[in-house]
């Protein structure tokens, strides 16, 4: 575990785990230490880590996380609707009154952590602010010379 005023702590340039921050993320825990909340609400993300002070302000996760439970929640819906279909015959509404709740409930219980692992992987590979430089720095062009 890291500790907060441990060498790796003062460090910037120490080499950061990206699965186990992405595992702390999963579990909806700071991708840093592990032991504070990710999230403050549903899918709103704390502005700091309560036990070790990192800032999460940084994340961009935007679309991504949904797009991923887009993803998986289709390949599991998919499968389970042809499974059943091949050894259950059912009307097109029982099928919407079975699959369409199933959807929804998988989708709204894996998008937390699915955000979580995508805040994690910023954190890890220092994207977006995490590195510790500033979002201005981010954002301004560098300056090309002309080479004529």
């Amino acid at each position: 575990m890291l500790e907060f005023g441990g060498d790796a702590a003062r460090n910037e340039d120490a080499p950061r785990d990206t699965w186990r921050a992405v595992k702390r993320g999963v579990l909806c825990r700071c991708p840093n230490c592990g032991e504070g909340k990710l999230f403050k609400a549903y899918l709103k993300s704390v502005d700091a880590c309560p036990a070790c002070g990192e800032e999460m302000l940084h994340h961009r996760a935007d679309d991504f996380p949904a797009y991923l439970a887009i993803f998986i929640v289709g390949h599991i819906v998919v499968a389970g609707f042809m499974a059943t279909d091949t050894w259950l015959v059912l009307e097109s509404w029982q099928h919407l009154m079975i699959w369409i709740p199933i959807t929804i409930i998988l989708t709204l219980a894996i998008l937390p952590s699915i955000k979580g692992g995508v805040i994690g992987l910023q954190w890890a590979l220092r994207m977006h602010g995490f590195g510790g430089e500033s979002e201005e720095a981010l954002l301004e062009e560098p300056a090309y010379e002309d080479a004529r």
